[in-house]
């Protein structure tokens, strides 16, 4: 009985932190009172945690404000310098390693220009790189390694969550990657890997163009189309964690042939790569190309040593879609090219609208950002000429607000997640 009322009280102690850590963290800066109203802990708890939180230096003192007929109250924050976290993007054409500090400020960056497929074909080389830059950030930033509370990972595919991290790939090559077992070949920090559009979709909901909703979906196009569904408030992921691989729903019966081996996938209409090739510049296979970590596939190793590399596969590709975008208001094909891909990008978010029932869809990646920049309207309507009349009434179509390039940001959420529900425990 001892022992049960010890755990009920050791628990009950991290679950207050946890609350006032949050609040502090979303909230703040905040004070004492402004804390008792929110978490509805006695004014007692409350200060007996938040001493606690101050003398761990997780939380420090940020100003005061006047109160009535009293003395002022002293405001409350988590400490920026309270911690360190680092987010890996594992794009298609590169790895990009980023040191922040608690408020998200980033602190160092590392990259390393990769060919694509490599994730899946022959993984060593990436773990590698990522082993590199993680040392990497941490030497250019001159933060602790103590003081790294985790490092989260962004892939691209399906990352199977179980006694053993697997990452599967829906393009054809090397299947179930012991991700997380090969990184611990060269580092002791904590670990936590998911898919790259999933970590992107909660920071844009914690920070960005999702915050205030229960139930979104983020969606997400590079080269690869992939999305983050979000319901009551918390990622679905589906039985075996592979829901949100939007790009490879069919919306074309017979239709174009894409990287997963089916025909007719979204991806291989709207993904990046495929709208080049429907212009006429294709070079690689539909869907191929950079897709900021975001839907299907992997990466392979480019070669030498390049740190903080340009990515110039990425690049080539980025350039030539923002070209097509850019020629739409003068040149016919390019503006055919456009409406077309805007009707196929419709008809999957009125899929998404019709089965999900969100309040928002949020379109972003590096090519969303772009084609919504253009033609969001096109999209609206196209949208809403395939959606349920009811549901897409009540749907906001937006774009993403952390820019094109967050995985990195997003993937620096999944231990700060850990981290505020433990209360701050290491």
């Amino acid at each position: 009985m001892g022992q049960m009322n010890r755990r009920t009280v050791r628990d009950l102690r991290r679950g207050n932190r946890s609350t006032l850590l949050r609040q502090l963290y979303f909230r703040g800066p905040v004070s004492r009172q402004e804390l008792g109203t929110l978490t509805g802990l006695s004014s007692g708890s409350v200060s007996n945690v938040v001493g606690e939180l101050l003398a761990d230096e997780l939380v420090e003192e940020a100003g005061s404000v006047e109160s009535d007929g009293g003395r002022p109250r002293t405001l409350l924050r988590v400490a920026p310098g309270g911690g360190h976290l680092i987010g890996v993007d594992v794009g298609e054409t590169h790895v990009r390693v980023e040191l922040f500090d608690l408020a998200l400020t980033e602190l160092a960056r590392w990259e390393h220009p990769l060919t694509p497929g490599g994730l899946e074909r022959d993984p060593e080389p990436v773990v590698g790189h990522i082993l590199t830059g993680l040392n990497a950030v941490v030497d250019k930033s001159g933060a602790s390694p103590e003081a790294v509370i985790g490092v989260g990972v962004g892939v691209p595919g399906v990352v199977e969550q179980g006694d053993e991290i697997l990452v599967h790939g829906p393009s054809a090559g090397r299947d179930a990657v012991p991700l997380e077992r090969l990184l611990r070949t060269g580092t002791d920090l904590p670990l936590f890997i998911d898919n790259g559009a999933t970590a992107q979709g909660q920071a844009e909901m914690w920070f960005g163009a999702g915050r205030g909703a229960d139930n979104a979906v983020i969606a997400l196009i590079g080269s690869g189309v992939g999305a983050a569904i979000v319901t009551a408030g918390v990622p679905y992921r589906g039985a075996t964690s592979s829901a949100g691989e939007w790009g490879h729903t069919v919306v074309q019966v017979g239709g174009r042939a894409c990287r997963c081996g089916a025909v007719g996938c979204l991806e291989a209409y709207v993904g990046a790569q495929a709208v080049l090739d429907r212009y006429g510049q294709g070079g690689r296979g539909a869907g191929e190309g950079d897709a900021d970590g975001v839907g299907g596939g992997g990466e392979g190793d480019a070669g030498g040593a390049a740190e903080d590399g340009a990515d110039g596969a990425g690049e080539d590709q980025q350039a030539a879609f923002a070209a097509i975008v850019g020629a739409a208001g003068s040149e016919a094909r390019a503006r055919e090219v456009l409406e077309e891909t805007a009707a196929y990008l419709g008809a999957g978010i009125a899929d998404l609208i019709n089965l999900f029932n969100p309040e928002r869809i949020i379109l972003g990646g590096w090519a969303g950002l772009l084609l919504g920049g253009r033609v969001l309207p096109r999209i609206r309507a196209a949208t809403a000429s395939y959606a349920l009349r009811r549901p897409y009434a009540r749907t906001e179509i937006g774009l993403a607000e952390l820019g094109p390039d967050a995985v990195a940001l997003g993937a620096a959420t999944l231990p700060l997640a850990h981290f505020l529900a433990t209360g701050g425990a290491r």
